[in-house]
C-alpha cells in the first residue's frame, strides 16, 4: 500500500513488512530501489518534474523523517512511524548477516566506506561486507566492473541526493545487485565521523531539533518542516486530490 504527497509515493508498510518484501524479491532475483522520501526532498519535487519521477522510480519510498509521517496524518494517510534511511541500511545489514547476502559499499570521501563497513562489521558479525569504493572514484565502467566482481547483492550508494539516485537509475541494468539504497550520509553515520541524535531524540521524531541545537546556523534549514506541513495542508483542500493509490 502506499500513498501520494505532492505527487510521490510513499509506502505504508511497516519496516518489518518492508524488509520482508525487499529479501523475497532478492530471492527470486528481482531488483528493488529504496529510496528515503523526507520533506526536503518532496518540497523540491514540487517544482523540480525530474526529481519527482526520480523518487517515483523507487520500489520502496520509505517515510524518512516525522515530516513525512504528520503530512500522512494531515491527509488522512495511513503511514503510522517513520523509516530513516540510515535505519533503513542498519537493517538491511543486520538481516544480510543472519541470510548470508554480501554487500557492497560505494561513496563518500576516501577511507569512509571502509571505516563505516568495519563498525557494521564490529556490529554485526556475520555480515559480508563484498567491498568498498569512495565516491571519488567517477570511471563509471571500472565502478560497475569493480562491484560486479565483489558479487554484492545489497548495494548502498552515497553521493548525496539527487545524484546517488540517478546513478542507481543509470546502472540498476548493468550491475547484478538484487538490492539498491541511495544512503546520503550514512557512511559517515557509522564511521563514526558524524554523531547521531541520542536515543531519546530519535524515538520521538526529534533528531531535527537536535541537530538545530547542535548547530544553530541550521535554522533557516529547519524552516522547512512548516512550511512543508503548511503546503500538505493547502494540497489536501483542493478538489479532486486523494492520497491513496
Amino acid at each position: 500500500m502506499k500513498e501520494r504527497i505532492f505527487g510521490v509515493d510513499v509506502h505504508t508498510e511497516s519496516s518489518d513488512d518492508t524488509i520482508g518484501r525487499i529479501f523475497s524479491r532478492l530471492e527470486i532475483n528481482e531488483k528493488s530501489f529504496i529510496v528515503a522520501i523526507n520533506p526536503e526532498k518532496l518540497m523540491n519535487s514540487r517544482k523540480d518534474p525530474e526529481l519527482r519521477a526520480i523518487l517515483n522510480k523507487a520500489t520502496v519510498g520509505i517515510p524518512d523523517g516525522i515530516g513525512v509521517v504528520l503530512a500522512s496524518r494531515l491527509q488522512g494517510g495511513n503511514i503510522k512511524a517513520r523509516i530513516t534511511g540510515v535505519d533503513m541500511m542498519e537493517t538491511l545489514c543486520k538481516e544480510s548477516g543472519l541470510r548470508n547476502v554480501p554487500v557492497f559499499l560505494y561513496g563518500a570521501k576516501p577511507g569512509v566506506a571502509q571505516l563505516a563497513s568495519e563498525k557494521l562489521v564490529e556490529k554485526f558479525p556475520h555480515l559480508k561486507v563484498a567491498g568498498t569504493l569512495d565516491g571519488y572514484e567517477k570511471d563509471e565502467a571500472k565502478i560497475i566492473q569493480t562491484i560486479n566482481d565483489s558479487g554484492a547483492k545489497i548495494l548502498f550508494v552515497a553521493l548525496g541526493s539527487p545524484t546517488q539516485e540517478q546513478f542507481i537509475i543509470r546502472n540498476m541494468d548493468a550491475l547484478n545487485v538484487s538490492v539498491f539504497q541511495g544512503v546520503g550520509g550514512s557512511f559517515d553515520v557509522f564511521s563514526g565521523n558524524v554523531q547521531r541524535a541520542p536515543a531519546f531524540y530519535r524515538k520521538f521524531g526529534l533528531e531535527w531539533l537536535y541537530r538545530l541545537l547542535k548547530e544553530p546556523s541550521r535554522g533557516k534549514r529547519q524552516l522547512l518542516l512548516p512550511q512543508f506541513l503548511i503546503a500538505v495542508f493547502k494540497e489536501r483542500r483542493k478538489p479532486g486530490v486523494t492520497p491513496y493509490e
